[in-house]
């Protein structure tokens, strides 16, 4: 018997180490056979794009030297070159514009000097960027005299920045996986807020051969990822997609003014980025790059609200996740919106200007009164509504965050005219504010007693809780919803012959372009009245930074809801969007005949038919938002301060 059970046990072990040993072999196997990632035959393909690049510029270089550039067809031949260059540019820009975008601005400019405030850097002044390389070198042989030795000098600073494409600094990312999602959803924005516009090629009829050319090289670059990279692959759903998408490119004409930008967003460049937003989750891409500071890596959508984030709403309730403390804050900075306890005279509320029926603006003046309810401001008010999507604030970007807007609105002699000491204990004398606010408290450690910073928190928290709506044109784009035909028209005007896109970019519609980090500045030459008698005394953001660039600047507002926003521009000088319309169509300032040095907006007239602006108006009044205003509160706290208790729900005037 005890022999019998040692043969059994000994069969049990030996069938017991054949399974290990059979498990061992699979899992070797499957490690053996397991994806293997070289990126070699990657890296030495960007570094032979590149190459190729900076010997187009070179030969470019070469040709502007030799040539006298006295003649016309001197300058058509060396046109030509420029053009092959930025082909050449073209196939490499994928990675140019995301590994080092300052070094862009020196191969591929739009201005010759632009000054940014860029969101992790607002703390500082601003920088002065120097633009160079080939859309300035295209722009400049269009002057009345071409120097070799200033275009020369342009395509100089450009070689001179490619090299920084060819240091270790630059490439060592390219020897992981997660820099080609990163530069993939810069690309696939761009394809959707600038490439198709003209923005940065300086000749509309290059645009959609540029497109397709660049098209057809990222197809190659995906190619050359899926050599090196088998582990975390692009997979067919998307190749097959973007395969359609280059068809598509490939069908339209040449005249960017008749491609469908509609349907090329719509059908594929929207679910494209869809689709890369999930491989970035999944395989759980973490950028180092102040690229991607404000992208959010949640967002499914160019046209979801969360794509990226401009503003910290919440201020120092920034950590506050609890439901029931938000709906507090929420509740409180509701009635201090509406509470004139605000201002000097307790007569002045954040609605007497940011009217919530109006949608937080003031439709009834050009600009609204001042303290002393006797003269009025010089500018005229912004809507609140989708201002948190901004990088700077106010028109002239004097404030780098809402809050400090707020501490400045209630602090200042025109408008209402507070101490904000005096006036923190006027609003803790109501037992509501100060039991909410020390409740609160909890929550804002760093905070021993109840501060300004408290209360003007919670106003930002509460208005902008209005951003958040949709417009019929977001849901066409996200929901496949049916458009008229006039909004896509209208679309299609607004990317391409009307020129708006160039500055009021996809998805806001307002002056932040991929990748979402600065907000822009332009001057316009809006006139002091209708008739054009004047230009504007109004410096903008020469107040804020006096440089010459920047006179008459303002920044670029949002293009959502405007139907329901006039009076328009910085100073309310237009009552109607065909007025504004008008105003563009003619050039501006300067193509009214204003005196306008340093305007940004070309003075030429784009010459839009009366078909043409009322498309662009039905297209605009497709970004109306479906938001669900509230009632004002029915009554406001009660203070200790008898004196107090009179006070009006938004104020008197």
């Amino acid at each position: 018997m005890r022999k019998k059970e040692l043969l059994k046990r000994s069969s049990a072990v030996a069938k017991t180490l054949i399974i290990f040993f059979i498990f061992t072999i699979i899992a070797f196997l499957s490690i053996a056979f397991q994806p293997v990632d070289d990126p070699k035959d990657y890296i030495k393909r960007y570094e032979t794009k590149i190459n190729n690049f900076r010997v187009q510029q070179l030969a470019l270089l070469q040709y502007i030297k030799k040539n006298n550039l006295q003649t016309a067809i001197d300058l058509e031949e060396i046109k030509e070159q420029i053009d092959l260059t930025r082909n050449s540019m073209k196939g490499v820009d994928f990675f140019l514009r995301y590994l080092d975008p300052l070094a862009y601005k020196k191969i591929n400019g739009p201005l010759p000097v632009e000054w940014e405030t860029e969101v992790f850097e607002k703390y500082e002044k601003p920088y002065k960027r120097i633009g160079a390389g080939l859309t300035l070198a295209a722009l400049y042989l269009e002057e009345p005299v071409v120097e070799k030795d200033s275009l020369a000098r342009l395509i100089q600073s450009a070689i001179s920045a490619t090299e920084s494409y060819q240091a270790d600094s630059t490439t060592r990312p390219l020897q992981a996986y997660t820099h080609f999602f990163l530069c993939n959803r810069l690309y696939l924005l761009n394809l959707a807020a600038i490439y198709t516009t003209g923005f940065e090629c300086p000749h509309t009829d290059r645009v959609i051969p540029e497109l397709r050319h660049m098209m057809a090289e990222v197809k190659d670059i995906y190619l050359a990822y899926a050599g090196s990279f088998p582990s975390t692959p692009l997979p067919n759903e998307y190749l097959e997609l973007y395969e359609r998408a280059l068809l598509f490119a490939r069908d339209q004409p040449n005249d960017n003014s008749m491609f469908d930008h509609f349907t090329f967003i719509k059908d594929y460049i929207n679910p494209l980025f869809s689709l890369n937003q999930t491989y970035i989750r999944r395989y759980e891409v973490v950028s180092a790059s102040f690229v991607d500071y404000s992208l959010n890596n949640e967002a499914t959508s160019i046209f979801k609200k969360d794509l990226y984030y401009g503003q910290n709403t919440k201020g120092i309730f920034l950590r506050v996740h609890d439901d029931k403390a938000l709906v507090e804050i929420d509740r409180i900075g509701k009635m201090l919106f509406y509470d004139p306890i605000l201002s000097a005279n307790n007569s002045r509320s954040c609605f007497s200007c940011h009217n919530s029926f109006e949608y937080f603006t003031d439709t009834a003046t050009a600009t609204a009164f001042q303290f002393n309810h006797q003269d009025f401001l010089p500018r005229n008010t912004p809507s609140l509504i989708n201002v948190e999507y901004n990088h700077l604030v106010m028109l002239d970007g004097k404030h780098i965050n809402l809050q400090n807007q707020v501490k400045e609105v209630v602090s200042n002699h025109m408008e209402m005219g507070s101490d904000r000491a005096a006036l923190l204990k006027k609003i803790l004398s109501c037992a509501d504010y100060e039991k909410t606010f020390k409740n609160l408290l909890t929550y804002t450690p760093q905070e021993k007693e109840v501060t300004f910073d408290h209360v003007a928190s919670a106003i930002t928290f509460y208005y902008s809780k209005f951003s958040y709506g949709y417009a019929p044109f977001d849901e066409a784009m996200d929901q496949n919803k049916p458009m008229p035909p006039a909004v896509t028209r209208g679309f299609n005007l607004f990317m391409s012959k009307a020129q708006c896109a160039t500055c009021h970019f996809v998805p806001q519609f307002n002056g932040v372009k991929p990748p979402f980090v600065g907000s822009e500045f332009e001057v316009l030459g809006t006139p002091a009245d209708k008739n054009f008698t004047a230009l504007s005394a109004d410096v903008g953001r020469f107040g804020v930074n006096p440089a010459p660039e920047m006179l008459h600047a303002f920044r670029t507002g949002s293009i959502r809801n405007i139907a329901h926003t006039k009076p328009y521009m910085h100073n309310g000088v237009f009552t109607s969007l065909e007025e504004v319309i008008d105003f563009y169509n003619a050039g501006g300032g300067a193509g009214k005949g204003l005196k306008v040095e340093n305007q940004t907006l070309s003075s030429d007239s784009l010459h839009l038919s009366a078909a043409e602006k009322k498309d662009l108006l039905v297209f605009i009044h497709a970004l109306d938002e479906k938001i669900p205003f509230e009632a004002p509160p029915a009554k406001l706290p009660t203070s200790r301060t008898k004196s107090l208790n009179n006070r009006k729900v938004g104020g008197d005037y």
